[in-house]
């Protein structure tokens, strides 16, 4: 048995750790290869315009794209304003009407209570108990005003994946736009933009053991041909879309994260699935329940609820020897429930008794083993105070 270090990270859906692997290949491109991707007029220059290119070609391949089609942002929030605020001040004359759904991530949700301050209607789209939304009741919102739908493609805290490729045939019948916030399912989950009918898409590189501060979107160019205005000015780098010094190392890096992902992707799920499938078991004999769909989730996640039992006195209790979390990293600041969990139906009670947990590439069973039993340990120290 491995020595076990203490806190074990169980919260892969804020962030993960940069795998050695990636991080090797990123070092020269801060020390030797240092130079400025828009400076071709010596070799330092072009040696990393040439290692983004190549960067953004391996990424491209990997989600069924053309390399013009990925545009390097600092992460999946920054894309996420891009695609929204983009694309609809670019097609101001078609419509102003935007439908999105409630428990998307706050990236959207801001965003879209931004337009909406500036004159667009959006449309927020409810969710059934596991966290999908009824594709009649999206069919029925969109209206000739219609400019864009926007919908996450698997939920940052209960895991639930939508019917991607079925939301984007609805989109394209009806001459309207797709955007989908896939920060947390490149690199877990098989994807191809064209086969999904997905016209912009999201994605972050520190959810797949990349760096942080590098994230891209990608942006259709035919059948449809997405136009979008740019929210960044300057230089007029990424095809004037988003201006600014390129983050050299962050997208070497970014591609060696995707280029692991897609290798271990399968052996990884499998992995994951047997793990979390292993808990909700174990957790739901002891009267947890499950947040989300069973089936239709990420492999690596598990948001689970014990009722009667507030999720911050779990948090609190274990977390010498564990990191978890009782939601999205993006809303720690707030008391308030969690708005995803509130969709799903569940009371304000029941939300603040929501774990998240999110499994990892370097956890290990024995890991996984005791994080078990230390929840089961709180668990039973907690019914004893309330007793």
């Amino acid at each position: 048995m491995s020595k076990i270090k203490f806190p074990i990270y169980l919260d892969s859906h804020a962030t993960t750790p940069v795998d050695p692997r990636v991080f090797e290949v990123m070092i020269p491109y801060f020390t030797e290869n240092f130079g400025n991707a828009s400076s071709l007029d010596h070799s330092f220059g072009y040696d990393a315009s040439v290692a983004v290119q190549q960067s953004r070609e391996s990424i491209a391949q990997s989600i069924g794209a053309n390399m013009d089609e990925i545009i390097f942002t600092s992460g999946a929030t920054e894309s996420d304003n891009l695609a929204l605020i983009g694309v609809m001040d670019k097609n101001k004359n078609k419509g102003n009407h935007l439908i999105t759904c409630k428990t998307e991530h706050k990236a959207i949700l801001d965003t879209a209570r931004h337009l909406e301050s500036l004159g667009y209607r959006v449309t927020y789209l409810s969710v059934d108990e596991f966290g999908l939304i009824d594709l009649d009741e999206l069919k029925n919102s969109i209206t000739d005003q219609t400019v864009l739908i926007s919908i996450m493609f698997a939920n940052n805290e209960i895991g639930t994946i939508q019917n991607i490729a079925e939301i984007g045939k609805i989109a394209h019948d009806h001459d309207v736009y797709f955007h989908t916030d896939a920060a947390q399912a490149v690199g877990h989950i098989p994807i191809d933009v064209k086969e999904m009918n997905i016209d912009l898409m999201s994605f972050s590189s520190h959810k797949i053991y990349g760096p942080k501060g590098i994230g891209a979107l990608y942006i259709r160019s035919l059948l449809p041909r997405v136009k979008i205005n740019s929210i960044m000015f300057g230089g007029g780098q990424e095809r004037n879309i988003r201006s600014g010094t390129l983050n050299v190392p962050g997208i070497v890096g970014f591609a060696k994260a995707i280029e692991i992902a897609q290798e271990e992707m399968g052996s990884e799920n499998t992995k994951y699935k047997k793990w979390t499938n292993d808990m909700l078991e174990i957790f739901s004999a002891v009267g947890g329940k499950l947040n989300g769909h069973l089936e239709n989730r990420l492999a690596h996640n598990l948001n689970i609820r014990f009722d009667g039992v507030e999720s911050k006195s779990i948090i609190n209790t274990v977390s010498k020897k564990l990191a978890i979390s009782a939601g999205s990293a993006c809303t720690t600041d707030l008391v308030e429930p969690s708005h995803v969990l509130l969709a799903l139906g569940l009371s304000e009670n029941q939300a603040h008794n929501a774990i998240r947990i999110g499994c990892g590439r370097f956890n290990t069973c024995e890991e996984i083993d005791f994080a078990i039993n230390e929840i089961l340990n709180a668990l039973e120290s907690l019914a004893k105070i309330r007793i």
